[in-house]
């Protein structure tokens, strides 16, 4: 799959504007790469080369955060992207935004179960754990741990299986 046109070339960075900016939330390489291959818009290479190529000419922006790399279209990226909308066939546009709809809500769902942490002093981290519904908190706490290592994993198990740590405090705490 080469380009053969300088248009085709513009029409797959302008597919890549599209799909970031229907997101409401920064998507990572991966959400990205993964969206893109199983719709066969492109492949994986010329995925790389033009977020590359996207980010060197500030029409997104890459940043790093909890070990993601994650991609948000900058102000430049709306403008091109509403001025050239048109080169991207109506067809394409329709079945991204149809498929973006069911990857919302997956996405949505990541965004919503929050596990951080921050380093409170020399041999202290505070973990923060959150479930959150349509912008409320459901539930928040707090805990002290004397790791780095003890905060990475009381987050991955938390992210890995909120429902169930959720309803084990719960229970524990209404008996």
């Amino acid at each position: 799959m080469f380009i053969d046109s300088t248009e085709e070339l513009a029409q797959n960075k302008l597919l890549l504007l599209y799909i970031i900016d229907k997101s409401e939330i920064p998507l990572t390489n991966g959400q990205i790469t993964e969206f893109v291959l199983e719709n066969n818009y492109m492949n994986y290479f010329l995925v790389q080369q033009f977020l590359s190529e996207l980010t060197r000419s500030k029409f997104i922006e890459y940043s790093r955060k909890e070990e993601k790399e994650r991609y948000t279209i900058l102000k430049k990226g709306k403008l091109t992207l509403n001025y050239f909308i048109h080169k991207i066939p109506d067809e394409i546009k329709n079945d991204i935004d149809k498929k973006f709809e069911v990857k919302k809500e997956e996405l949505k769902r990541e965004t919503q179960i929050i596990g951080d942490y921050f380093k409170k002093n020399k041999n202290e981290y505070v973990v923060n754990l959150k479930l959150v519904e349509k912008d409320s908190t459901l539930f928040s706490l707090y805990l002290n741990v004397v790791s780095s290592e003890q905060a990475k994993m009381i987050c991955n198990n938390w992210k890995s299986n909120p429902d169930k740590i959720y309803q084990e405090i719960l229970n524990t705490l209404i008996k």
